[in-house]
């Protein structure tokens, strides 16, 4: 691995601690600065170090807690008080239904008008769910399936959600009664509209007794990789949010950074794919830096980092990658065809043989993807790249 490549890793590492759910949470509560006891609910992929940033900050004042994630996002030994629950994403399965009659269940004992504290992050729709009695949830996967493989947006989906859900847009609140209710939300959705976050669960709101705000987002992950002093190079925020076809997007992020100065380059994204009928190993993330290594030219001294923030990328372990001029060599020596991989949706079968894949488990955060273009000075044009 070279030095170029630990940077861009640095980075990305930064960025994500930045926006960690532990600490995103236990500084909001910080600064309201109210340690009223109360009953904590913690959903989403990163549930678990959002429950630990209350739990750091009320410590006793936790009078109970259920928290529901993802299967495999529960790291730690957790209070005893805490009722986990592990569901299915990002196609909702049986567990979700479950995990939703749960909810309504720890809700509805709940002792009349206590304080209730929301932790929400991305994920939420498909790890919990209460459906409407005019669906089911084969009909719920089946329609969950198939806007994922046509490269649906987030918002869309969300949509679509929220008509088929007794809990989401708002409709938990029928379960809430009067109770004081405070929301900390991670945005995982462009705009960060509260009324997509997790489907919206308490969004609309029908009273003034409650108290919301975001805690982490994509643009306070840019912002803290860009105030990293590692890079001795310039450093440019982009203010365009990367949306839309992965294969199209890698093409004009490679023509941007071929048309720049030196420097390092910040995106946001949340990209889409167009699955074939048997996809391959792979995640938006994945296609979109396989797709950029093929734009890159043998002399262009560009890398690329493209990575999601949750740990995963679509349903791999697999985050994202970090490819540069000699990503499709060191993988057509492995006898894989990258634009084989790429139709076939398979970009991350390629990029284990380049060795480019980058994995880090749960990150106890989910703030879309991000993109890191790092292009080089002329004089380092002749370094000669190695293997990662």
């Amino acid at each position: 691995m070279t030095d170029h490549r630990t940077l861009l890793l640095e980075i990305y590492a930064a960025g994500l601690s930045a926006v960690n759910g532990e600490m995103a949470v236990y500084q909001a509560l910080l600064a309201k600065g109210k340690r009223e006891a109360c009953h904590v609910v913690a959903i989403g992929k990163a549930a678990e170090a959002m429950f630990m940033g209350a739990s750091r900050y009320l410590t006793t004042q936790i009078n109970s807690a259920l928290l529901i994630t993802k299967h495999g996002h529960v790291t730690i030994a957790l209070p005893p008080y805490v009722q986990v629950v592990e569901a299915a994403h990002p196609v909702p399965d049986e567990s979700s239904l479950a995990a939703g009659q749960i909810l309504l269940t720890y809700l509805q004992t709940l002792p009349e008008n206590e304080p209730v504290l929301f932790l929400i992050s991305g994920g939420t729709s498909s790890l919990v769910e209460v459906l409407d009695v005019s669906w089911n949830l084969p009909r719920l996967q089946q329609a969950t399936q198939a806007m994922l493989a046509n490269g649906a947006v987030i918002s869309d989906i969300n949509a679509m959600r929220r008509a088929l859900s007794l809990i989401k847009g708002g409709k938990l609140w029928e379960y809430l009664g009067e109770r004081p209710v405070t929301c900390l939300l991670m945005s995982d959705v462009p705009g960060d509209d509260p009324a997509v976050i997790g489907s919206g669960l308490l969004f609309p709101a029908p009273h003034d007794r409650f108290d919301w705000q975001i805690v982490a987002s994509n643009r306070q992950m840019l912002e803290a990789m860009a105030a990293t002093e590692s890079a001795d190079l310039p450093v440019q925020l982009m203010p365009d949010f990367i949306e839309g076809d992965a294969e199209v997007m890698a093409q004009w992020c490679v023509e941007q950074l071929q048309v720049s100065a030196p420097g390092l380059y910040l995106w946001g994204a949340e990209t889409t794919v167009q699955l074939p009928l048997n996809p391959g190993r792979g995640g938006r993330n994945q296609h979109l830096a396989l797709a950029a290594a093929l734009c890159l030219n043998p002399k262009d001294d560009i890398y690329l980092l493209v990575a999601g923030t949750d740990g995963s990328d679509g349903v791999t372990a697999d985050t994202g990658a970090l490819v540069d001029n000699g990503t499709v060599s060191r993988g057509k020596s492995q006898n894989l065809d990258p634009w084989a991989c790429l139709r076939a949706a398979d970009a991350g079968t390629f990029l284990e043989a380049s060795g480019d894949l980058i994995h880090t488990g749960p990150t106890g955060t989910n703030v879309m993807d991000v993109i890191i273009g790092l292009k080089l000075p002329c004089k380092t044009s002749t370094e000669q790249l190695t293997p990662a």
